[in-house]
């Protein structure tokens, strides 16, 4: 099995990528960030008269990335306890780091998915985080979830 997975219910990708790509058993998602689906707003941004990013709620990114994680693992026929492997980029680890470490902890409740948490520069986009996920894929003989 190889196939590639687009979705509404996930903000566009911000380049020519898809959401995710299944092959095999495995699902490999594109790096997803707290964009809005539809909008592409970014919750907790606030910008000056110039449209100059001033601040941002790291809190507001990291439940708009979680929301956009599972839009996608669902829309590829995953669920949330999918994940195996989480790979999470933060443009201010010194800043950020315990906010989202303690909303990790909240929404991964029951999930033990390997993690890696890196301190960046900067992303594409005005955004303070983005994830890189990937899950292990129901057996096909497996009830739906």
């Amino acid at each position: 099995m190889n196939q590639v997975i687009r979705t509404d219910a996930a903000p566009a990708p911000v380049g020519a990528y898809p959401h995710a790509r299944k092959v095999g058993d495995l699902l490999f998602l594109s790096g997803v960030g707290p964009r809005l689906p539809g909008s592409n707003g970014i919750p907790g941004n606030v910008h000056d008269a110039d449209g100059r990013l001033i601040s941002y709620d790291i809190e507001a990114q990291c439940r708009q990335v979680f929301a956009n994680v599972r839009a996608v693992l669902e829309a590829s026929g995953a669920a949330w306890t999918d994940l195996v492997d989480v790979t999470v980029f933060l443009t201010d680890m010194q800043r950020d780091f315990a906010v989202y470490n303690r909303l990790y902890a909240e929404h991964f409740v029951g999930v033990d998915a390997c993690r890696t948490t890196l301190g960046i520069t900067a992303l594409p986009t005005p955004i303070a985080i983005e994830l890189k996920c990937i899950a292990a894929l129901p057996h096909a003989e497996t009830p739906a979830r």
